[in-house]
């Protein structure tokens, strides 16, 4: 197997296991109970969307490395994947729409970054970065309006 492959296997399994993340904190009774904005998504949009997000954010990560190695920008690049894994815990765990809305603004801010960064080395590992930012802005519209709908759920 060549040096390319494994990077892309290691690239995918770094995505799968934040993707693990969501499965251990999942919508539950209290989610359920939760009010909600009529435009929030049935919770089965969730898992087909961030499958593919995931694969997408695992090829361009590959593609920053395969043209470049591990430069600065794969450092961003962990920490977004850091700040994507906690997400849920802090929202779906400890039950904080406050704190999680907050985490997801750097989140946000970490996924643009790499687009930022990724650019000038992969055009293409940048635009598979757009419809995880693109999520994330819907997510962080969905969580705030979750958490000002609840203010006494954090």
């Amino acid at each position: 197997m060549s040096a390319n492959t494994l990077a892309l296997i290691g690239f995918l399994a770094a995505c799968f296991l934040v993707a693990c993340s969501g499965a251990v904190f999942r919508p539950d009774n209290w989610y359920e109970r939760l009010a909600k904005p009529s435009w929030n998504p049935p919770n089965w949009v969730f898992a087909p969307a961030w499958t593919v997000l995931y694969i997408l954010i695992a090829i361009a990560g590959w593609l920053v490395w395969r043209e470049a190695g591990f430069i600065p920008a794969l450092g961003l690049y962990a920490v977004q994947l850091v700040l994507n894994a906690a997400w849920s815990g802090i929202f779906f765990g400890m039950k904080r729409p406050d704190l999680a809305f907050a985490e997801l603004v750097l989140l946000w801010l970490s996924i643009l970054g790499c687009i930022l960064l990724f650019a000038p080395v992969s055009a293409t590992a940048a635009w598979l970065m757009a419809p995880y930012l693109a999520w994330v802005t819907f997510a962080g519209a969905l969580n705030y309006a979750i958490w000002q709908r609840n203010p006494r759920a954090a």
